[in-house]
């Protein structure tokens, strides 16, 4: 259909959105339209009865209510822009609603675990700087995995240890890094970059042997490999590490409005999840030093 490559490159051209979120948006729009034409369904036509259907095909695929909600959402953007272009007259979807979803309160490391990942070591090559300082970085910035290996190093701020991020929808926010974190990245930058790369040239900051820019995968790989190292008996990925800088903040005092910011959300409530964890550890005060519970 002609209007959908027409909305991925408005999308990508108009709206800035990641390669990343656009691809997410080619593959749900592709799964509404096959299963469209399987059923004869003009898509210009369809109805509300019709839609409530397509919602129990996606959850016969065992889909979470979070997995048909962004559907929803993609699918309802989808026709707002076909309105607004005047190919459509009025959007249904804007009168679906999205599944209910249970927030999870999300997973993160406790302060042991932080002090087991971080223990003080010699590192032998320049493997093992890198992968440090990838562990260091994430925490001190709470930078989403795409973010960290897009960074260049023109980006560096090492006079006021900050670091200029594009985050989701391409929006630009600075982060920021404290000794721990400039220190290995002092390290890394003067002792194990350049030996990575060889005769290779890069602008990014992530790189791996001759190659000049880590993927996302690859990342998950080094945690995975670090954590094995030391024995930690807690899966990590970047989003954990994400998490847990966001908990740290707010446990320590930073205001909500702060820590969104940092993290770079779009809506306070995203943020707000991570008050369901300062709550506990609230709720665990009051019931240890109470008296009269």
């Amino acid at each position: 259909m002609k209007y959908q490559q027409k909305f991925i490159e408005y999308l990508q051209y108009e709206r800035n959105y990641s390669d990343h979120t656009i691809i997410s948006y080619q593959k749900e729009l592709e799964k509404f339209f096959e299963y469209l034409k399987s059923n004869h369904i003009p898509y210009e036509q369809i109805t509300k009865k019709e839609i409530r259907t397509y919602l129990k095909h996606l959850d016969s695929l065992n889909y979470t209510n979070t997995t048909i909600a962004h559907h929803v959402s993609t699918i309802r953007t989808f026709y707002s822009y076909l309105v607004r272009k005047g190919y459509l007259k009025t959007n249904i979807w804007t009168q679906i609603e999205n599944p209910k979803i249970t927030r999870q309160i999300p997973n993160f490391l406790t302060t042991m675990e932080l002090e087991q990942l971080f223990t003080p070591k010699y590192f032998t090559n320049s493997f093992e700087i890198r992968n440090r300082f990838i562990l260091e970085l994430l925490f001190a910035t709470g930078l989403r995995v795409s973010e960290l290996i897009n960074i260049k190093e023109k980006d560096i701020d090492l006079s006021e240890n900050c670091i200029r991020t594009l985050g989701k929808g391409r929006k630009e926010r600075i982060v920021f890094f404290g000794d721990y974190a400039k220190d290995m990245l002092i390290l890394y930058q003067t002792k194990s970059r350049s030996e990575l790369l060889g005769n290779i040239k890069s602008e990014y900051l992530m790189v791996g042997k001759k190659r000049p820019k880590l993927t996302r995968q690859r990342i998950s790989e080094i945690l995975n490999e670090e954590v094995k190292k030391i024995g930690l008996q807690h899966h990590i990925s970047p989003h954990v590490l994400r998490h847990t800088f966001a908990t740290q903040l707010l446990n320590g005092g930073a205001d909500i409005r702060s820590v969104q910011e940092l993290l770079g959300h779009e809506s306070l409530s995203t943020t707000q999840i991570y008050t369901h964890i300062t709550n506990d550890q609230l709720r665990k005060s009051y019931l240890d030093n109470m008296p009269r519970k």
